[in-house]
């Protein structure tokens, strides 16, 4: 009753594409001839609303096709298996093909941003540049990940998930709320409008520990591939994030690649974008000024050392550059 009665107080805002049996829930903002199409992708335990609540849709929708994605088990999209980001990356990769979008610009956060690198890996030929923001890539202790995974355990986890789990979770919500948001507060559209009891439904708890218990063999496989990223990205971090550690994850990242920017911003925790929307925006401006050539996969080694700029080219590959601070 509760799950129904938390559905209907949030309804579905946009439309369903199914792709490999799966349906997954979208809504496309801006204007349908932009030649640029942004696609936003929300972290694990979310819904598409906290997109929509962070300031980001409205400002990028003036420029950009924007589509936001939620994400499989997530919100009003189906549940599948595909708790593994390289699984999600095909998943959505498959959708937006059949959306008919081509080269977009891939915004993730935090589990999102990981999905969004998946992309970039596996489907490099039809991503045009990536944006993430606050990312787990590497291997980390989080004290949480035993307490999300128990959800995921036979016969115990549908128990807690249709029982204490969701009490707890709302019971423990401000807790929670102050972390990601954590050294700021949590913005007041936030706090008023984001719709709680979605998260805490038993299936999207389900999709929350699997996601839980699969990202720890998930970045020890993609890690060692990082350096094979040929898309451009703009990483986004918080400086006094509580949630990861920017200087383990974004900015050793920024290291292992060799086309990315790095923009930390001070002052900012694990919710970047709704602490910094403008600066967020800024990295999405850049990201889509870089969208590379794929010809240059074609042609012979130039000699050129990694990061520069092959002669003459249609568009400029970005180089190599140190971190920012804003």
């Amino acid at each position: 009753r509760q799950t129904r009665a938390a559905e209907r107080a949030a309804p579905p805002r946009g439309r369903f594409v199914t792709v490999d049996g799966v349906r997954l829930h979208f809504s496309v903002h801006g204007r349908d001839e932009s030649p640029q199409t942004v696609v936003l992708l929300h972290g694990s335990g979310l819904t598409a609303e906290e997109m929509a609540l962070s300031g980001l849709v409205e400002p990028l929708a003036q420029r950009y096709r924007v589509v936001v994605i939620e994400r499989p088990g997530h919100g009003h999209s189906e549940q599948a298996r595909a708790s593994d980001p390289r699984e999600q990356a095909d998943l959505i990769h498959a959708a937006l093909a059949r959306l008919g979008v081509a080269d977009p610009i891939v915004v993730g956060h935090s589990w999102g941003a990981l999905v969004a690198l998946a992309m970039g890996l596996r489907h490099g030929r039809d991503v045009g540049s990536l944006v993430l923001m606050s990312g787990y890539y590497f291997p980390s202790l989080r004290l949480d990940r035993p307490l999300l995974a128990a959800s995921a355990l036979p016969l115990l986890g549908p128990l807690l998930r249709h029982t204490l789990s969701p009490l707890v979770g709302r019971l423990l919500w401000p807790l929670a709320r102050w972390r990601m948001f954590s050294p700021g507060a949590a913005p007041a559209a936030f706090r008023a409008r984001y719709p709680v009891w979605m998260s805490l439904r038993p299936s999207q708890l389900a999709a929350s520990a699997a996601e839980a218990a699969a990202l720890l063999p998930a970045v020890r496989a993609l890690g060692p591939h990082y350096g094979e990223l040929q898309v451009p990205a703009v990483l986004v971090a918080g400086g006094s994030d509580r949630v990861l550690s920017t200087r383990w994850h974004s900015a050793r990242l920024h290291d292992e690649l060799e086309r990315s920017w790095l923009r930390v911003v001070e002052g900012a925790g694990h919710m970047v974008h709704h602490a910094a929307a403008r600066q967020v925006v800024a990295a999405v401006d850049q990201a889509a000024a870089m969208v590379w050539d794929r010809s240059l996969l074609l042609r012979p080694s130039t000699g050129l050392k990694a990061g520069e700029v092959p002669a003459p080219a249609p568009r400029p590959m970005p180089l190599p550059c140190t971190a920012s601070r804003l």
